[in-house]
């Protein structure tokens, strides 16, 4: 059984083939860019999501969305690098940044959760997934990520890079699907929720042996002075950074998501759809995703994502 559903990309443009002969790993080819995005619209969509569903609807689960809509824009940034070649994902999974207790309150480690195929989710359904994810990443109930982070533990640190390169190596160069590995742990995407935190703007570097070619940092919501339409107001902004795999993601691919993530930001209730009312939830069957999702306002574990 393959890990990864993939197709190779066929026929590419001497640029691309110059840039992967360029950079021959994910530890030198980083891009870096920043844009400001105006929030009213978002946050008040958010404001009213709450209010008629019950449901902790975040910043970062509308970003998941958004960046479901641009890779679906621009097929060819979804994809993971084989042996100097590219090959494109068949699934656009989103990864979130997730910070937990380690070993008592004082002590705070970083994880994640993945969801998979979130082009195909509404905003309802990435909510409740979501949730219910992080609460077994918190409570220790993922038996996988468990043994994971145990055995990372008990590695001496001389050994990790050779650990992590090989393991890469097999899930992704070979594209085996590792027993006691999970599948596709890190997606599409990584997001992290820097505004959590208290930052505006972060550059997160790419992880090599995730292979994930594109890592979104959203900062905080904040008011700040914009000119529109030649007067001076004040409006909420988030700054988004991002960090992009230049060995096949250029300016093309960086315009469209951003086009993008302006359009559905500027206009949630066409981009994202209507609010759904608490009887046309999804998941109505699932008592556990709603309560985890609806208790999630009240819960003071940060979560990064």
């Amino acid at each position: 059984m393959a890990h990864l559903e993939l197709e190779k990309i066929k026929d590419l443009p001497a640029f691309r083939k110059i840039s992967i002969g360029t950079w021959r790993t994910a530890y030198d080819p980083s891009v870096y860019g920043t844009m400001e995005i105006e929030m009213d619209a978002a946050m008040d969509y958010l404001r009213r999501f709450r209010e008629a569903t019950g449901l902790r609807l975040t910043p970062s689960h509308m970003m998941a969305r958004v960046m479901a809509a641009a890779l679906e824009r621009i097929p060819d940034a979804n994809a993971i690098m084989r042996w100097s070649r590219i090959y494109r994902r068949k699934h656009i999974n989103i990864f979130f940044q997730v910070a937990m207790p380690d070993d008592g309150d004082d002590k705070i480690d970083l994880s994640g959760a993945v969801l998979q195929d979130v082009d195909k989710m509404d905003l309802a359904t990435i909510v409740t997934d979501f949730e219910v994810k992080v609460a077994k990443v918190k409570k220790r109930q993922d038996p996988t990520l468990e043994k994971t982070r145990k055995s990372f533990k008990r590695m001496p640190a001389w050994a990790m890079h050779r650990l992590l390169r090989f393991s890469a190596f097999l899930l992704y160069t070979l594209n085996w699907k590792a027993p006691g590995l999970p599948r596709d742990a890190f997606g599409s995407v990584m997001i992290t929720n820097i505004g959590s935190l208290g930052l505006d703007v972060a550059y997160v570097p790419l992880v090599p042996f995730s292979r994930v070619p594109i890592l979104i940092a959203m900062g905080a919501v904040k008011e700040a002075p914009i000119a529109r339409n030649g007067e001076l107001v004040v409006a909420q902004i988030m700054k988004v950074s991002a960090t992009f795999d230049h060995r096949f993601i250029d300016g093309f691919h960086a315009a469209v998501m951003s086009r993008v993530i302006h359009q559905w930001f500027a206009e949630p209730d066409k981009y994202f759809g209507p609010i759904p009312t608490r009887e046309a939830l999804p998941n109505r069957s699932a008592p556990e995703a709603l309560a985890v999702a609806s208790n999630g306002a009240r819960t003071k574990e940060k979560v990064e994502g």
